[in-house]
């Protein structure tokens, strides 16, 4: 048989065949190798800045020599390979530009030769891409054709493994990049293998801790960083376009507006660049005075409010009321006690706040058991718990709840700041210095659950947590909180009625005024106070009010008046028995009487009230009558006696740790050493003065008390008084 070969066909003409036979000529077709997609990062973050310091942190986990380099130190711990980084943060933080540009820093380094991978793992969409999807992407970007990828999950992971290892040798590491991973789960097996010198980079919504990675979590842009983002975007659009450097103050404030986040710092750019005319302060008023922020950080493509509810949807129904409950909460942190509160639970839900916090919802506060929130998650919080009735009805019941437990251990704490030996003990703290601490903790939530009284269904304990805040905001010289709680106070009482509360509230305020030099309006709110007493027939009220007014009106220069006001408050404390009021009025009769030269009347004023805190065992008020003693006794002459005195205060402010006290008794010992011709000893209490008032954080009293160090004038100026 002769078998002939021809261009298409083959010739069998001459063949004997017996049975059936088919023939099909072989066809050879060249095949070039699979194409690949190994540079398959995404564009750049137009106008990407800042990040500095992480970005610098993720590119030294990203190195892939890092492994391969030994200690200097022949006994340092061997270095550990990191496979595996993972950036997590809140929605819109920007982990995903972070990441992005890293890899473009370390594919321009000459890290990654063997390319980089790139997969959307949309893990907070509705539909998510799943593991197995995202590693046949990947076989595919990797150069296996379709129909060679294998038909099980497992043997596909170890193609992929395998393909990795083979591209190493031949080409060198891999960068693989997963981005908006939402579980260990969907990453796991994209993990290259044990070869260390590849490298995957996650960036989730959540910590995942579970994947043995270096982790960083992203934070929000530092306000300089944000400025700059807001800069950058505008002059890409339009060089000349100089609004933020032209008004960097309303720049600060629209970056603050945004939470310094730049999702919406970008949302707020592009609605910037498309109307160059609009001052940026125009558009921070509209931010500030909308009902709902989140309407206006929406640019039709892109939405904070959006970015977060993609999270809050994912979460367990306990997990997100916590998260609503914690956005209504006063202050800008919250312990764990004040969120059992919120909750109504008997323990704090410590579980679910650290499952919001490893999904980056919650952040820890101040200390270790306090919790924030983004300012822009609080206010996503607030617009959901708003737009529902059910919601909504839950959130003030939760308000009650906290405001009552803020009320009730204020009321103790108080209790603890007043509290005399042979008084009943306040309980729920273990003494003066625990009260203290916690009110130091709750400060700027206590203040803020005040602000609710305005609100008529929040007044009363609203109105009767003011009343318990007065005393620790005077020792804490906290003045200006002390006048936002007498406003809120002041205004909740008079929505209800309560005239009693108001009486107390507006007390209250007008020591508040008196203290920040507002003095005339303090004089206002204690005759309105004095009035109210009178009206109620409240003589202990109407004493104190008699008493501040009498301080108010002796700053003004109204100085008979004062002594009026004084001896009123007097002729009722006295009636009612109340020896502890009765001390008060006296000490101020006598700076008073001091002031209009009637010295001896004054010694006599400030030794009665010093007998009477001593009979009811008042020493902080002792300590202010020592003190004003001692100013009448340099008066009169008698500086050694002064100079005792002074002593006296020194030792009952430092037993309370009264620095700002210690402060003016140094102050005051110090001008009676140099009237006594003592220079050296005045020069070391000034010197110690300036010390505790720097404690005391009143660093104007400080630099004044070191300033007379150096004084030229060493005339003896009028020392400072202690009211009551």
């Amino acid at each position: 048989m002769t078998t002939e070969y021809g261009e298409d066909h083959l010739d069998f003409r001459g063949g004997n065949f017996t049975g059936s036979f088919t023939a099909k000529k072989v066809e050879y077709r060249g095949h070039g190798p699979a194409p690949t997609a190994l540079n398959a990062l995404p564009a750049r973050a137009v106008g990407f800045s800042g990040r500095t310091d992480e970005l610098r942190a993720l590119l030294d986990a990203l190195n892939p020599a890092a492994s391969d380099e030994p200690d200097s130190a022949p006994d340092a711990p061997a270095a550990v390979p990191v496979l595996v980084a993972a950036v997590s943060g809140l929605g819109g933080i920007g982990k995903t530009s972070l990441a992005v540009e890293a890899g473009y820093a370390a594919r321009a380094k000459g890290w990654f030769p063997g390319g980089t991978l790139f997969v959307d793992l949309h893990g907070y969409d509705d539909t998510p891409v799943t593991a197995d999807q995202a590693l046949q992407a990947f076989l595919r970007a990797l150069g296996i054709e379709p129909e060679h990828i294998p038909a099980t999950a497992d043997e596909r992971a170890a193609l992929y493994r395998s393909t990795l290892a083979q591209r190493a040798e031949q080409c060198g590491p891999v960068l693989i990049l997963a981005d908006n991973a939402s579980s260990p789960a969907q990453v796991r097996p994209l993990l290259p293998g044990d070869n260390a010198r590849h490298r995957l980079l996650v960036t989730s919504r959540d910590l995942l801790p579970q994947l043995g990675a270096r982790l960083l979590r992203l934070n929000q842009l530092t306000p300089q960083e944000a400025c700059d983002l807001l800069d950058r975007a505008l002059r890409i659009a339009h060089p000349g376009d100089s609004r933020v450097a032209d008004d960097p103050g309303a720049a600060s404030v629209l970056a603050e507006r945004c939470g310094h986040l730049p999702l919406a710092l970008q949302i707020v750019a592009a609605q910037l660049v498309a109307d160059r005319d609009r001052p940026i302060a125009e558009l921070v008023t509209e931010l500030t005075e909308a009902r709902d922020r989140l309407d206006h950080l929406d640019d039709g493509e892109r939405s904070v409010w959006a970015a977060f509810d993609l999270s809050y949807r994912r979460l367990p129904p306990e997990q997100a009321r916590v998260l609503r409950l914690l956005a209504l909460a006063p202050g800008p942190d919250t312990s764990d006690e004040a969120i059992a509160a919120l909750t109504g639970e008997d323990a704090p839900p410590v579980a679910h706040l650290n499952a919001l916090a490893r999904a980056h919802l919650v952040e820890r506060g101040s200390g270790r058991r306090r919790w924030r929130l983004h300012d822009l998650v609080r206010v996503f919080g607030v617009g959901l718990v708003a737009g529902d009735r059910g919601l909504a009805e839950e959130g003030v019941a939760a308000r009650e709840r906290v405001l009552g437990f803020f009320w009730r251990w204020a009321g103790a704490a108080d209790g603890w700041l007043r509290w005399l030996e042979g008084d009943v003990v306040p309980g729920l703290f273990g003494g003066r210095g625990e009260a203290l601490v916690w009110l130091d903790g709750e400060r700027a939530g206590l203040v803020g659950a005040v602000q609710w009284a305005v609100e008529e269904r929040f007044a009363g304990a609203g109105v009767g947590l003011a009343s318990c805040l007065g005393e620790y905001l005077y020792w804490r010289r906290y003045f200006d909180d002390w006048v936002s709680v007498g406003v809120a106070a002041c205004a909740g009482a008079r929505s209800v009625g309560d005239r009693e509360g108001e009486a107390v509230a507006l007390t209250n305020l007008g020591s508040a005024l008196r203290e920040v030099g507002r003095v005339e309006e303090a004089i206002g709110a204690y005759t309105q106070a004095r009035d109210r007493c009178q009206a109620a027939g409240d003589r202990l009220g109407e004493g104190m009010a008699w008493n501040n007014l009498g301080v108010a009106l002796q700053k003004v220069g109204r100085v008979e008046e004062a002594i009026e006001a004084h001896t009123r408050a007097l002729d009722l404390d006295q009636a009612v028995g109340d020896r502890r009021v009765e001390g008060r009025a006296w000490n101020n009769l006598g700076l008073a009487l001091r002031e209009v030269g009637r010295v001896e009347e004054a010694i006599d004023a400030h030794t009665r009230a010093r007998g009477l805190y001593q009979a009811v065992g008042d020493r902080h008020g002792e300590g202010r009558a020592w003190n004003n003693l001692g100013l009448a006794l340099r008066e009169a002459g008698r500086v050694e006696e002064a100079i005792e005195a002074y002593g006296r205060t020194l030792e009952i402010c430092r037993e309370f740790e009264d620095w700002y006290g210690t402060g003016l008794a140094l102050n005051n010992l110090a001008s009676a050493y140099e009237v006594a011709g003592r220079p050296a000893e005045a020069r070391a209490a000034w010197f110690r003065a300036a010390d505790a008032f720097t404690q005391a954080g009143a660093t104007g009293n400080a630099a004044e008390s070191l300033a007379k160090i150096n004084a030229t004038d060493t005339t003896p100026q009028s020392p400072p008084a202690l009211t009551d």
